[in-house]
């Protein structure tokens, strides 16, 4: 999956929006606005997108995230996040892409839900 093809994906989601908080090349991926009354943006997946192979972070349920860094040597502590309940995956093949799609619409559930 390239980074078009995940880009487009994260922005399918029902109110997804891109932001770029931290600066150009880190592209943040959130839902909600903090000035809509009773909304609070949250974030849900972050790309770096300079970064080759592709790097991209995504919140995970604490014991999914812990087995799926034992089991992949491609899936990694968040890099500059919550490291119990943020991954980073580094795109190099050994998750396929269905399983990516997985793991972003979990990530984009577990903010929004």
């Amino acid at each position: 999956m390239n980074h078009k093809q995940l880009e487009e994906y994260l922005l399918s989601f029902s109110g997804a929006w891109l932001d770029y908080p931290f600066g150009e090349g880190t592209a943040v991926y959130k839902v909600g606005h903090k000035d809509v009354p009773g909304q609070n943006e949250k974030m849900f997946a972050i790309i770096a997108e300079n970064s080759k192979p592709l790097q991209v972070s995504l919140k995970c349920d604490p014991q999914l995230a812990v087995h799926l860094r034992e089991k992949y040597e491609t899936v990694v502590p968040g890099y500059h996040l919550n490291k119990k309940h943020w991954n980073t995956i580094i795109c190099t093949g050994q998750l396929g892409d269905d399983e990516i799609q997985d793991l972003a619409r979990l990530s984009y559930r577990l903010v929004t839900e």
